[in-house]
C-alpha cells in the first residue's frame, strides 16, 4: 500500500502557500531520504440519499471516546458502529505534521450524513427534516472532531456542478449557497476541488472570468484530475493548481485491462480488487497478461 511505499500525506500549504505580498510560494518539504509526499483527498463524504440500502455507512459520528467513526446499518436493520469509510489510524508516520486528507463536501443532501441543507431539508422546504437543527449540530461536532485530527475540508460545489460547463452566475448562486449551507458547518476553506474532475481552464495559467471570482471568494487552491501521469502541478503568481488520480471502480478497472497502469506506484491493483465481482478473474487473468 502507499504508506509502506514510502508516501507520506501532506497538506496542499506543505507544498505552496501565499506569502505576505499574497503570491503563492513554494515551500520547502523536509522528508526523511525515501519518503515522497502525497495529497490525499476524498469527494461527496455527505452519505447521500441515494446511498441508502446500497452498503454504505449512514453517516459520519462520534463513538463514546468522542473518535470519529461510522454509523452503519446491517442487513438485519441494526446500527452498528466502526470504520466503513476512509480512516488513517494504523500507520501515524503516514503524515507530515499531522496532516490526515481532503473532504471534499457539495450541500444539497447535507453533509457528513447529515441533512443539513436548509434549502432541501428546511422548514421551508418541500421536505422537511424533523431533526433539521440537531442534524445541523451534530454534523459542526463530527467536522470539528475531523478538523482536530488533521482533516481538513474544501468544497466539491454545493450542486456537485461541472464547473467547466455551467456558466459564470450559475457557479457565483452555487458558491454562495455553499457558504451559506456547508461552510457554517464545517468552517472556511481556501480549496476547490471540481466535480466530475473538471477544470475551469486548461494547462494555462488561470486568467478567466471564473478564476476571477472564485479567487475574490478566497479560493487559493484548486484541484481536477489527470490520470495520464504520476503527477501535474502548477504554480500560479497567487494560487496553486494540482490534478488527482482516481482511485476507483474505473481506474482499477483500466489498470487490471492494462490501459492504465498510474495506480501501480501506490498499490498492486489485484490484491485488493475485490474477487466477488463477477469479472473479477477474468479482468485479473487479461492484466496478467497484459503486464506479462
Amino acid at each position: 500500500m502507499a504508506s509502506e511505499r514510502g508516501y507520506v500525506l501532506l497538506n496542499l500549504e506543505d507544498i505552496a502557500k501565499l506569502d505576505k505580498k499574497g503570491k503563492m510560494v513554494n515551500q520547502d518539504i523536509k522528508l526523511p531520504p525515501g519518503k515522497k509526499p502525497m495529497i490525499l483527498s476524498q469527494d461527496d463524504v455527505s452519505y447521500y440519499e441515494y446511498m441508502k440500502n446500497d452498503g454504505f455507512a449512514k453517516n459520519l459520528t462520534l463513538d463514546a471516546n468522542g473518535n470519529v467513526t461510522n454509523t452503519y446499518v446491517n442487513e438485519k436493520g441494526k446500527a452498528v458502529q466502526g470504520a466503513y469509510d476512509l480512516f488513517v489510524k494504523k500507520h501515524p508516520d503516514f503524515s507530515y505534521k499531522g496532516a490526515k486528507g481532503i473532504i471534499s463536501l457539495t450541500g444539497y443532501n447535507g453533509v457528513l450524513g447529515y441533512r443539513t441543507s436548509e434549502s432541501d431539508y428546511g422548514p421551508n422546504s418541500d421536505e422537511p427534516n424533523p431533526n433539521f437543527k440537531k442534524d445541523q449540530q451534530q454534523a459542526k461536532k463530527v467536522a470539528n472532531a475531523l478538523k482536530k485530527e488533521g482533516w481538513r475540508f474544501a468544497t466539491h460545489t454545493w450542486g456537485h456542478l461541472n464547473a467547466k460547463e455551467v456558466s459564470l452566475d450559475h457557479l457565483k448562486k452555487d458558491t454562495s449557497k455553499w457558504k451559506k449551507e456547508v461552510e457554517s458547518i464545517v468552517g472556511p476553506t481556501d480549496t476547490i476541488i471540481f466535480a466530475f474532475g473538471s477544470d475551469i481552464g486548461d494547462w494555462k495559467q488561470y486568467s478567466n472570468d471564473k478564476y476571477h471570482y472564485l479567487k475574490s471568494q478566497g479560493f487559493n487552491y484548486y484541484a481536477n484530475v489527470d490520470a495520464s501521469k504520476a503527477y501535474w502541478s502548477q504554480l500560479g503568481p497567487d494560487y496553486f493548481r494540482q490534478a488527482r488520480i482516481n482511485v476507483d471502480g474505473l481506474r482499477m478497472r483500466e489498470a487490471l485491462t492494462g490501459e492504465n497502469n498510474v495506480l501501480k506506484q501506490f498499490f498492486d491493483v489485484k490484491q485488493i480488487f475485490d474477487s466477488l465481482r463477477s469479472t473479477a478473474k477474468k479482468l485479473i487473468l487479461k492484466g496478467s497478461r497484459n503486464n506479462s
